[in-house]
């Protein structure tokens, strides 16, 4: 397949055997032969490879900051926008249904894929080539992460924060979910009885609007936030 080639050529990767390229980047929705069970190898690999990479890069931070560096740099995010520069979408293998629900551009299946991707090169070629794709294609987040400039996130700080003063933890609750399953909206509200401060967040996921809900409260109790 010329897509295949291509892809093969982005990654820098000439695949010995070219089913585990094509199994990694089968989704669940084909059939069984997906690429379920090498995300599962691909996440532990990659994670491994980020920790050592920033233990090594940064000998001066700390066990908590480079735990949120890893985090940053393993994200769902960070990895489906690694998969969108390898253009990834284009060769994923979909079932009808994600085809057409858009299932090519989601963050969940892009990032799943690059998993995949890693676990496919360390079963086709070993450790070294599969860590060596890690570098490759993280190599500019990787020198732009700096461990000491990762800050907590908004709940993390605002339940520090609570504690700190001995006062009772927040309470998040849904106030309302819109939008299909794979575009929805949520509505979040964050109550803190003990400041007597209750603020909303938005998000296109639970947690997001949470985040956002937690630093609405951070800046109305006079926390300082990023």
């Amino acid at each position: 397949m010329a897509d295949l080639k291509r892809l093969q050529r982005r990654l820098g990767y000439q695949f010995k055997d070219e089913t585990l390229l094509t199994q990694a980047l089968t989704h669940r929705s084909v059939g069984s032969r997906n690429n379920e069970r090498m995300e599962f190898l691909g996440d532990a690999i990659l994670g491994f490879e980020i920790a050592e990479n920033l233990f090594q890069r940064h000998p001066n931070a700390s066990e908590g900051e480079l735990s949120r560096a890893r985090a940053q740099l393993v994200k769902r995010e960070t990895l489906a926008a690694v998969a969108r520069n390898l253009q990834l979408g284009d060769c994923l293998i979909l079932g009808v249904g994600e085809l057409r629900s858009g299932g090519q551009t989601r963050d969940s299946i892009l990032s799943d894929a690059v998993e995949a991707l890693i676990a496919a090169v360390y079963l086709d070629s070993g450790i070294e080539p599969a860590r060596d794709l890690v570098r490759r294609v993280l190599k500019d987040r990787i020198a732009r992460c700096s461990p000491q400039e990762q800050l907590k996130d908004s709940k993390t700080r605002l339940q520090e924060f609570l504690q700190a003063q001995g006062k009772a933890l927040p309470v998040y609750e849904v106030v309302s979910i819109e939008g299909s399953a794979h575009e929805q909206h949520f509505v979040v509200k964050c109550v803190v009885d003990s400041l007597g401060i209750t603020e909303m967040g938005e998000g296109s996921s639970r947690r997001k609007a949470e985040q956002e809900a937690a630093r609405n409260v951070l800046v109305k109790a006079g926390e300082p936030v990023s």
